[in-house]
């Protein structure tokens, strides 16, 4: 297959090491605007100039594409997917899927009449210790879910030091916790308990400094299923760590990314049993994300997060922010 990464920042030259690592591309090119980044990257990677491009159109002009990875700024993945979904090429879509829904139908039904693959990047979906629960709760055997807790959190300052300058500074360009980061916890929600349906938000800046986008998000949801969610998310404690606890009708699953673990007790006030899971290094959740994108792409197995996934998942962004500008109850209309 080959391959077109369009946008190398942080996310995208990790989708481009990840392929690359996987082995299973004949040909890798990218789109970087920016001379100086688009030589680092190509010679960072051993990527021939022919086939490091300045822009998209110069990218679609030299090469035919089977896959392309969508690293862009949100407000660009819909046309940027449907320009390429015209075109038949399956796509890796970083999240969130956009900031609105323009478009979005539009570029759905191209992506079903041309029969292609969409993945959207709501990575935390190949975290081991999520995907275990995820399949402990499919089996049936734990009954019903009942209710999520997920918190997280984490020195954002220290961990990217350079936050006032990106994108996560400017809320048109995607920026703020909700839509850059607790939106994961929302997809996982999804997975876990089925799609949101009600939600309440309360956001605001706490500590960040030089920036006027929210860096705490509280979230109360209801889901399809019944289940009842709570979701804490900030970006100033000191210790980087999520936790995800599931209760359901025959017991309670966790998983404890800090102590690489997933837990499950059966029995009230009983024992935890835990689960360790081996993740070698930052790039280990891409390169099950992706792998699954690949294989779906080769006709077997699917994808972690799906468009569909993506697009509910974009509509409870979009009611979170209304609930944290309101103060109010939103129903999620998709």
């Amino acid at each position: 297959m080959k391959l077109l990464v369009i946008g190398t920042g942080s996310i995208g030259e990790r989708h481009l090491r990840v392929f690359q690592n996987l082995g299973r591309c004949s040909e890798i090119s990218f789109c970087e605007p920016l001379p100086q980044r688009r030589a680092e990257i190509a010679e960072r990677y051993e990527i021939p100039e022919t086939s490091a491009h300045s822009d998209l159109d110069t990218a679609l002009d030299h090469g035919n594409y089977d896959i392309a990875v969508i690293a862009t700024p949100a407000p660009t993945h819909i046309a940027i997917g449907t320009r390429l979904a015209r075109l038949g090429i399956h796509q890796m879509m970083e999240k969130p899927l956009s900031l609105s829904t323009d478009g979005v139908e539009e570029y759905a039904r191209i992506v079903a009449e041309k029969n292609l693959v969409v993945a959207v990047g709501y990575v935390h979906r190949a975290h081991p210790t999520v995907s275990a629960i995820h399949d402990e709760i499919a089996s049936g055997s734990y009954g019903k879910v009942l209710g999520v807790n997920i918190s997280s959190g984490q020195a954002f300052a220290v961990i990217r030091p350079a936050y006032r300058e990106i994108y996560f500074a400017r809320p048109e360009m995607g920026g703020g916790a909700i839509n850059d980061m607790i939106t994961h916890m929302y997809s996982v929600g999804d997975w876990f308990a089925g799609p949101i349906t009600r939600l309440v938000t309360d956001a605001n800046r706490q500590a960040l400094e030089g920036v006027s986008v929210e860096d705490t998000v509280h979230t109360l949801s209801r889901h399809a299923g019944g289940a009842m969610g709570v979701y804490a998310l900030n970006l100033y404690q000191q210790p980087n760590e999520v936790l995800m606890t599931v209760i359901c009708e025959h017991g309670t699953l966790r998983a404890d990314y800090a102590n690489l673990r997933w837990s499950w007790m059966r029995e009230p006030n009983g024992e935890w049993t835990h689960v360790s899971v081996s993740i070698p290094d930052r790039d280990e959740i891409y390169r099950i994300q992706n792998a699954a994108f690949l294989d779906a792409v080769e006709g077997h197995g699917d994808v972690l997060c799906s468009l569909d996934d993506a697009i509910r998942t974009l509509h409870v962004n979009i009611a979170s922010h209304h609930s944290a500008e309101t103060s109010c109850w939103e129903n999620v209309t998709r």
